[in-house]
């Protein structure tokens, strides 16, 4: 019974992630068949009908069909864009920082085009200044995303996700 209160990754019928459920959750969908296991467990759930593998990873038997949420300007989506990775100098096991690419003080708004993922390393040698004044150059362009998946990076850098998930997660995620 290890698994009962565990997670399952959640695939619509086209193969995107849209939830992050429990077990019990996902062996409902199962048993009234509107969904089946994509990747499964190595232990089984016992009852007097049967047994069933338990999942880690369940598609949906119809789809879903959602509107791509307008992604909201945070620290924490700026972070998803740039996939944690610091658009001075590339590194992304360090801790992040939010860049203003040009210093609020000299104009730089709170805007999607303004505002980078960097090291503290880069942030502070920037500076007040812009890039090109610090002679710094961005690895790319920074830009309004359209869609953030309806999975939240966050939870699977805590290390709630499983390893079977990663297939099926954007490869953004594992940097």
């Amino acid at each position: 019974m290890q698994h009962r209160d565990g997670k399952v990754l959640v695939l619509n019928l086209d193969y995107q992630p849209i939830n992050i459920c429990g077990t019990r959750r996902a062996v409902k969908l199962l048993y009234l068949g509107k969904a089946e296991i994509i990747e499964g467990r190595q232990t089984y759930l016992n009852s007097p009908s049967g047994s069933i593998q338990y999942p880690s990873v369940i598609k949906l038997s119809y789809l879903i069909y959602r509107p791509h949420p307008e992604v909201k300007l945070s620290r924490k989506s700026v972070l998803a864009r740039d996939g944690y990775r610091c658009q001075y100098c590339g590194r992304t096991n360090v801790k992040m920082t939010i860049d203003h690419i040009v210093p609020r003080n000299k104009g730089g708004g709170f805007k999607w085009e303004n505002l980078v993922c960097a090291c503290h390393a880069c942030n502070a040698k920037k500076g007040d200044r812009t890039p090109q004044d610090a002679g710094m150059k961005l690895i790319s362009q920074p830009k309004r995303p359209s869609y953030i998946p309806y999975i939240s990076y966050a939870i699977v850098d805590r290390g709630m996700g499983e390893e079977d998930w990663r297939k099926y997660l954007p490869q953004k995620m594992y940097g």
